[in-house]
């Protein structure tokens, strides 16, 4: 494929092609493989080593290969330990974030604060350069009722036509929570149902392989209504999460299913210790 490529791009007008075709595909995959061009980190996992130092964290990653990060929004993750980076504008943060070699263009965000406080939210993400505001949970009970799950997604609907005036994306991402059934009725798929498909996109969370969802069968199956997805893997031996390439996703089906599905944004959310290792088999692919 190297050699190919190589050929390919011998002569100028096949190189403006590659160029025209790459355009395409701005963030993830290019249109013609299922190579990267770019991938990202979730901060969760390591919000406690950014918190303590913003940008060596930010460097760090960077270092892996890494070229995005999937940020929580400090306002709304204040109580998870975000609260010092709340003292900072988008402006400063992003200055930040791009001075160590990383964009940002998705932030996850609470449901609380999306009701509360959405122009401020708006204000903030348009300074960082977000282009995707996901909400992370409805933070319903663990008992909730497929209901009261259309009734948020209803909501949800709702607040991403406001975000889509300000020239926002709003999605939504899953936990293994949506992937449970209340009676015959799987909640996830109930949600895909309720959810306007241009008001509210979906974050494919990879690590509800071990209860044994596919992401590739739902990009697959709802085409176009995707916009980034959460990586992990997991060893069946091990029962465990393990580095992504170690585990029991087809990342080669993966990744063919995720041009059909929209994927645009791939960020690695694991333990620490997997971050590395994992954009290693990213890179190589």
């Amino acid at each position: 494929m190297k050699t190919t490529r190589r050929n390919f791009l011998k002569t100028s007008g096949a190189a403006l092609g590659s160029v025209a075709l790459l355009s395409q595909f701005p963030f993830g995959l290019t249109s013609c493989s299922n190579a990267l061009k770019s991938f990202g980190f979730q901060v969760w996992t390591i919000r406690q080593k950014l918190v303590a130092d913003f940008p060596g964290t930010l460097k760090m990653m960077a270092g892996f290969g890494y070229k995005e990060v999937e940020m929580c929004s400090p306002l709304g993750y204040s109580r998870a330990g975000f609260e010092p980076l709340n003292k900072m504008s988008g402006t400063e943060m992003r200055k930040i974030i791009e001075d160590n070699g990383l964009i940002c263009r998705s932030s996850h965000y609470g449901m609380g604060e999306l009701r509360e406080s959405l122009d401020n939210r708006i204000e903030w993400s348009q300074q960082m350069g977000i282009t995707q505001i996901v909400a992370a949970s409805f933070g319903l009970g663990k008992d909730a009722s497929v209901d009261e799950f259309r009734k948020a997604a209803d909501e949800l609907n709702e607040i991403g036509a406001k975000t889509k005036t300000a020239g926002i994306q709003m999605v939504f991402h899953n936990h293994h929570g949506e992937f449970e059934k209340r009676g015959d009725e799987l909640i996830y798929d109930a949600l895909l149902d309720q959810f306007d498909p241009d008001l509210v996109k979906m974050q494919f969370q990879v690590a509800v392989v071990n209860v044994g969802y596919k992401a590739a069968d739902y990009f697959r199956n709802y085409p176009g209504r995707f916009i980034s997805a959460h990586l992990a893997d997991w060893s069946v031996e091990k029962e465990k999460q393990v580095p992504i390439g170690q585990g029991i996703v087809d990342w080669e089906d993966f990744f063919k299913a995720a041009k059909v599905g929209g994927v645009e944004n791939f960020f690695v959310e694991m333990d620490p210790d997997t971050f590395e290792p994992s954009a290693e088999f990213l890179i190589n692919m």
